[in-house]
């Protein structure tokens, strides 16, 4: 008995140790949680809005203008794959998620495309995916955050040289999309041609002005603008269509992977968060547990010598 008492001081003492660690963890990824959230929100009004508008000149410009808007046609289409995931664990199913939504996409679409070619950065999604036999052609270290567009403009300026190349008929990023501290979404999104997709901005283009949906969003626009005067969106290009778009459109890419990488990161520390403060909560409830079981057994042993006692007395009495 005297035994068990022991084992399960010890287990008790362990199971506290870690849940400091996880509390302090836990603490840790609520920080960068709160700096990688003000980041997110400082940039995606400017990024869904600049795209959103790159989306309408796109059809309303001749593809000639621009390669970077020229459709592929072909049957066997070659697709890069960029694929945003984190550098640490200890995050729950978040990089497993993002991996899951990168393969579904390939495999919705693999009758049409001949070759997907996937880019990482990120070690857990990298390490993940090449397990699973896919063709990951290049990998670019992820800093822990994301400070500026320099520091995607190395994957932004491969992709969109390979798209002019004619390497690439499509080129789609894989991210974390941020919805909320308790909600996180993965979410493909295609770059490359610049081209509105039915889905495009489901949940994403008027996130922040409380607007669910694409749909949504285009009706707010019209009922603002349209139904006043029959206003449409007419472009003029100064000093010629070639020139502006040559300069827009690259840094207009730039931006979104960008944003990806800062709703991956936002996302990432959410989950980080949620996932420590549930190893603090399972911690808890497991001390609770074993404290019971540590004072019934004390209990029985205190029990036990009392009998033990009051026999021997009896004993020693007669």
């Amino acid at each position: 008995m005297a035994k068990g008492v022991r084992e399960l001081r010890s287990r008790i003492k362990s199971i506290e140790s870690t849940k400091k660690i996880t509390k302090a963890m836990e603490m840790v990824a609520a920080a960068k949680m709160r700096k990688a959230v003000s980041s997110v929100l400082a940039t995606r009004d400017y990024s869904n809005l600049a795209w959103a508008t790159v989306l309408q000149l796109a059809s309303k410009t001749s593809s000639e203008h621009h390669e970077l808007l020229k459709k592929r046609k072909s049957d066997n289409k070659k697709v890069g794959l960029i694929l945003v995931s984190s550098n640490r664990g200890l995050c729950g199913a978040f990089n497993m998620n993002i991996v899951q939504k990168a393969i579904d996409s390939i495999k919705k679409h693999d009758k049409l495309v001949a070759e997907t070619e996937i880019i990482t950065s990120g070690g857990k999604g990298r390490d993940i995916i090449k397990t699973m036999d896919y063709n990951v052609v290049a990998d670019f270290e992820k800093k822990d955050i994301t400070m500026s567009t320099a520091d995607v403009s190395p994957i932004s300026k491969m992709i969109i040289e390979k798209f002019i190349a004619k390497e690439y008929d499509q080129v789609f990023v894989v991210f974390m999309d941020f919805v909320s501290s308790l909600n996180q979404s993965p979410r493909v999104k295609q770059l490359l041609p610049i081209e509105a997709e039915p889905d495009e901005f489901l949940g994403v283009v008027g996130k922040s002005s409380g607007l669910e949906t694409k749909k949504e969003f285009i009706e707010e626009k019209q009922e603002k603008y349209l139904k006043k005067g029959d206003f449409t969106f007419e472009y003029t290009f100064e000093p010629s269509p070639a020139v502006v778009l040559e300069k827009m459109l690259p840094r207009l890419i730039e931006m979104q992977i960008y944003q990806a990488f800062l709703e991956t990161e936002a996302s990432e520390h959410s989950a980080r968060m949620m996932s420590m403060k549930n190893a603090t909560d399972a911690a808890n409830d497991m001390i609770h547990d074993l404290k019971l079981s540590y004072n019934r057994l004390r209990q029985a042993g205190i029990t036990q010598e009392i009998a033990e006692i009051s026999s021997g007395a009896a004993a020693l009495s007669k």
